[in-house]
């Protein structure tokens, strides 16, 4: 098969139903990722939780009520704390078919190596420094997009049933 049609197929199938949890407890970083994402990834609807409670009630709600599952979950690594973070990601992989198995990019502004084998260790699918200025941000969701979303085949979502 033709790699750019296969490319092209892969994008149609992954911003189908095209949902982004961010889990992002700062405000100001939350404002800066919306725009950029706003940006640089328009068909992709974000969903936001703002505490590790949220963000694990919106999992289990997708469960429990077949929603669609998000296809990639962005996860601030302190939600305030590290503890917080690591939680988040340990519910994620502990649940069950495709929501364990969706794609989580922890974002943190620490770049402790022991941060970034730890976050492996525990199953985070990437690990990004924040990066501190909006160009940069652009910069993120450009890659973000090209790789997550044309490149990679993701898990199927669970489709609601009405």
């Amino acid at each position: 098969m033709n790699p750019l049609l296969t490319s092209e197929l892969t994008s149609r199938r992954n911003f189908k139903n095209a949902k982004l949890l961010i889990v992002e407890d700062n405000p100001d970083h939350g404002f800066i990722i919306s725009k950029a994402m706003q940006e640089r990834l328009p068909e992709v609807k974000p969903v936001w939780a703002k505490t590790k409670e949220e963000a694990l009630c919106y999992l289990n709600q997708c469960e429990q009520e077949e929603w669609e599952s998000p296809k990639l979950v962005l996860l601030d690594l302190y939600l305030p704390n590290r503890h917080d973070g690591w939680y988040v990601l340990e519910k994620i992989r502990a649940m069950p078919d495709a929501l364990g198995k969706v794609p989580v990019v922890l974002l943190s502004h620490s770049n402790d190596r022991n941060d970034i084998a730890e976050a492996y260790e525990r199953g985070c699918s990437s690990y990004l420094v924040k990066p501190i200025k909006y160009d940069d941000w652009l910069e993120y969701f450009q890659t973000l997009r090209v790789y997550w979303w044309e490149t990679v085949t993701l898990p199927k979502v669970n489709v609601a049933l009405f």
